[in-house]
């Protein structure tokens, strides 16, 4: 009954200022009260999707060492293909000389022939 009767005695001011003042407080309780409330369900997730973010750059930093290993695995491969490109020209070369070289003995000896049977 006291309270009616304060407010009745309050001015119109007192009472604005009142009810702003008590719409504050309503509104920070409020304000805290989800704050907390999304700490504590967002907390454990968050945590969560750091440990899944650490995990994957570690995952990612062995896959970087993989690939290095693997570019200089690849670069090595490459410069044994070409040795061996060389070394099949080479052997292609020579191989070309002893064919020539075979076909001349075999004119050679198809030429004596010829003179043996003529003679």
């Amino acid at each position: 009954m006291k309270t009616i009767l304060l407010l009745q005695v309050m001015s119109v001011t007192a009472a604005v200022v009142l009810i702003i003042a008590l719409l504050v407080v309503a509104g920070l309780i409020g304000y805290l009260t989800a704050w907390f409330y999304a700490k504590s369900i967002y907390t454990p997730i968050i945590k969560r999707l750091e440990d899944d973010k650490a995990k994957l750059n570690a995952e990612i930093a062995g896959l970087k060492e993989d690939l290095s290993r693997l570019n200089v695995k690849v670069d090595t491969l490459n410069r044994k293909v070409d040795e061996l490109e060389v070394e099949i020209s080479e052997k292609e070369r020579q191989i070309s000389e002893k064919v020539n070289i075979i076909t001349e003995k075999e004119d050679e000896i198809s030429s004596l022939r010829k003179k043996a049977k003529a003679n």
